[in-house]
């Protein structure tokens, strides 16, 4: 379709119910995303004049839902897809090239007959179209050429996932494109995965790119981490009365390498102590017998990691069972046991080389003074600095918006939907 003609078909609303698919049915955020994809469009006609037949892609951001830190010791999460997105507007062609240009970044090249791994492209968007088109080729499939203009809401360092969601973007910009969706949702998160690891220079777990890939809410289970148990789970949190609030604490992540690294450090160490790589492999009864050997072999917080990936890795299954069932009653129970054991237990809400910087701590308070000492609120992602997540009844989510925002600055506060698509071609 010309570019011209789709933004035609935007303005008349001939893509509303894809995108209400995608974004809700809000026609304030409709709008938003109309005005969003056609200025998309005309800065694509503007970079590349001479491609006259243009197609739409979009992959969502996620949010993790319950199993905080358990999947890097083959242990099991939920998580959600949401309605923050990487779009992009593409045209293909068989000049074996991919060029492709975020908003706010200069163009990148890839060319298709060089699908070696340049050390030099380590930690940027380039790497990642290289190493999932080689892996895509690797695998006996087609790649081709296109060009492409991509705009992004996903947050960077949010916990979002922005590199997941730009990852299920060109893996299902290339299998829906060239290979009729043969790879399919878990095998484009499978080669997002590889891609960041060889080809990124960064060492990641699957469960980001399985959530951004399957879309809805995802139940994940790492026993065997190359081939991971999905399953996708329907609930609708809009339709029960309630919103998915991210809010942004404005914590610096700089200078927390430590932090994160010692959580699975921690965690193996106690594994270790029974002769295994990772508290998956260990018997739950007989850690807890073992606790008083354990002590003065591992550290304190070890152990008390560990008892919480033991409680965490359980507590996954009955969230997504509770949703299951549309028992909002069993999900928030678990959710706050969730988030007391993250407090209490694996201790990431704030850095102890920092101890004065507590803005994930300050945060959840202050959501409890505003909705209620019994708040559906909890550290998101890795922690240590970052963002919190709280679910809101719907009559005091513009409420929570404003405290949060006058707490943390405006903007910070982000009222989101779960997406129950993964990465798409949007099509009429």
């Amino acid at each position: 379709m010309k570019p011209r003609e789709m933004i035609e078909k935007i303005n008349n609303r001939d893509y509303y119910e894809a995108f209400k698919l995608l974004y809700g049915a809000d026609e304030k955020v409709l709008f938003s995303q109309r005005q969003r994809y056609i200025d998309a469009i005309e800065k694509f006609a503007a970079v590349f004049p001479d491609r006259e037949d243009i197609r739409l892609f979009s992959a969502p951001g996620r949010s993790e839902i319950g199993g905080n830190h358990t999947d890097h010791q083959h242990g099991c999460a939920l998580a959600a897809a949401v309605n923050l997105d990487v779009i992009a507007v593409v045209a293909f062609h068989d000049e074996g090239v991919i060029r492709f240009q975020s908003e706010g970044y200069p163009l990148c090249e890839v060319n298709l007959s060089d699908l070696g791994v340049h050390k030099e492209e380590y930690g940027a968007s380039q790497a990642l179209i290289r190493g999932i088109a080689a892996r895509f080729s690797g695998m006996g499939a087609q790649i081709g050429g296109f060009d492409a203009y991509s705009v992004s809401d996903v947050l960077s360092g949010s916990g979002l996932s922005s590199s997941a969601a730009f990852e299920t973007l060109i893996g299902s910009i290339i299998d829906i494109a060239y290979n009729d969706c043969k790879a399919g949702e878990v095998e484009i998160a499978k080669i997002g995965q590889y891609a960041e690891n060889v080809y990124f220079g960064k060492g990641s777990g699957l469960l980001d790119q399985t959530v951004c890939s399957v879309g809805g809410f995802v139940y994940l289970d790492f026993n065997d981490p190359g081939n991971p148990l999905v399953e996708k789970h329907h609930f609708d949190f809009d339709r029960a009365g309630y919103s998915l609030c991210i809010t942004d604490t404005k914590g610096s992540h700089s200078d927390l390498t430590d932090d994160y690294v010692a959580v699975p450090s921690e965690m193996k160490s106690v594994a270790a102590y029974f002769g295994k790589t990772v508290l998956r492999e260990v018997d739950k009864e007989a850690f807890y017998e073992a606790i008083p050997k354990l002590k003065g072999i591992c550290s304190d917080r070890a152990i008390l990691r560990a008892m919480h990936f033991f409680a965490e890795n359980e507590r996954a299954k009955r969230e997504a069972d509770a949703l299951d069932r549309w028992d909002l009653d069993a999900f928030f129970k678990e959710f706050r046991a969730s988030a007391e054991s993250s407090a209490f237990l694996l201790q990431n809400l704030f850095a102890a080389k920092k101890p004065l910087e507590q803005g994930i701590t300050l945060g959840i308070a202050v959501s409890k003074s505003v909705l209620g000492e019994n708040a559906a609120v909890r550290v998101h992602g890795g922690g240590f600095a970052g963002t919190i997540q709280a679910f809101v009844p719907h009559g005091k989510t513009q409420m929570y918006q404003e405290k949060m925002d006058a707490l943390f600055g405006e903007g910070s506060c982000y009222i989101l939907r779960i997406r129950p698509v993964g990465g798409v071609e949007i099509t009429v």
